[in-house]
């Protein structure tokens, strides 16, 4: 079998990331796999070491600010010259370019799968914008063959945006560890003392929110408190003047991309994720295999089936900050149970997840014609 990835750059976004683990894992059991790039720039090419990749931009003419349309204008090519059994479509974001190489090749173009990354109600939007984003939706629906779920409860969340039968949504726990990831993460698990460090990752843009983290950090923070947040972005001086405003930039630290979260997670007590909105968050798999505390509004549907229903975390509703103040406060004396957390971390194991992956792609390899431009049948 012939599969396809596409992505923008190795920018980091746990979108790529996962792809990047999925790429690795699908080579390792045989499968051949084509890994396409809008364009080489990004902190995450040294997690691409041992991929076959190639880059549709020779950095002459700057892509970046039009990066969609031009792996929209460029993608088709490829797939005429490859022609690859099945196009992996990593994320939401990506969602555009499936539906217009549909368009644009008609039957020429393999049946598509689509993850599903993010939060579908996007209740962030304001109501004619996510009217016009939920029609969008039903449109992807007459286009794409496969949709898959991060988590059990996202099935019926996508069946219902998309208004597809619940049959053509797949089930596959996010895979965003390894093994030996979940080895290093619970390696030095084991902390004693009150529950004082705080540490948060992700990008620095409006969706994650960090600026209702930082307010109700200082609602509750203690001498002793420290918190490290762990990204870059472009709401980074925001943040930063935001934390001098409320009185905490000496107890917190924003401390950049950084690789590796497992290290910053060792020397953490409970981990904080403030997002208004989410798919399945890779960061709470790491969370939960590090044995920390875990303080999230609920952005996401599958939030309360990640965190056990409270047995392994603190859940306040999304942009409430005296909710997330108490959630965050709980977390000190919260009583965990670090054997079922590591049970936990283990479904979104790449292990897990790269077989039913493969799975998936056979069976609409099978239903090749399953669904024409107009979305008829056969």
């Amino acid at each position: 079998m012939r599969v396809l990835v596409f992505l923008h750059s190795f920018e980091p976004g746990g979108v790529e990331r996962v792809a990047l683990r999925l790429c690795k894992a699908w080579i390792a059991s045989g499968t051949d796999v084509s890994l396409v790039l809008g364009r080489l720039n990004g902190a995450m090419k040294c997690e691409a070491d041992a991929l076959p990749y190639r880059v549709l931009s020779d950095g002459r003419v700057p892509t970046a600010a039009w990066e969609t349309l031009w792996m929209i204008l460029r993608l088709p090519g490829v797939i005429r010259r490859e022609r690859p059994d099945v196009l992996f479509c990593a994320g939401n974001s990506y969602t555009i370019v499936s539906v217009m190489m549909r368009v644009m090749m008609g039957r020429a173009c393999p049946p598509i799968v689509a993850k599903i990354s993010n939060d579908l109600a996007r209740n962030d939007f304001p109501q004619p914008i996510r009217w016009i984003y939920h029609r969008w939706l039903r449109i992807q629906a007459r286009y794409i063959n496969r949709f898959v779920g991060m988590a059990p409860p996202m099935r019926a969340e996508i069946a219902a945006a998309m208004g597809i039968d619940p049959s053509k949504v797949w089930i596959v726990d996010d895979p965003a560890l390894s093994m030996t990831d979940i080895d290093r993460f619970a390696g030095a698990r084991i902390k004693g003392g009150a529950r004082s460090r705080f540490v948060a990752a992700g990008r620095l843009v409006p969706q994650k929110n960090f600026s209702l983290l930082l307010r109700a950090f200082a609602m509750i923070a203690r001498d002793d408190d420290r918190l490290v947040v762990l990204g870059e972005g472009p709401e980074r001086g925001t943040l930063e003047r935001l934390a001098e405003a409320l009185g905490i930039d000496d107890r917190v630290d924003f401390a950049g991309h950084v690789a590796d979260l497992a290290p910053w997670f060792a020397e953490a007590d409970i981990f904080a994720l403030s997002s208004d909105y989410e798919g399945v968050p890779a960061v709470i798999a790491e969370a939960l295999a590090a044995g920390l505390a875990i303080a999230a509004t609920d952005s996401s549907v599958s939030m309360g089936d990640m965190l056990a229903d409270g047995r392994f975390g603190m859940i306040c509703a999304p942009k409430d900050v005296n909710g997330f103040a108490r959630a965050l406060d709980s977390c000190r004396t919260m009583r965990l149970d670090i054997d079922a957390m590591r049970s936990q971390a283990e479904r979104f194991t790449v292990e897990r997840a790269a077989s039913h992956y493969l799975a998936i792609f056979a069976e609409s390899v099978g239903q090749l014609s399953s669904l024409t431009p107009a979305g008829k049948g056969r």
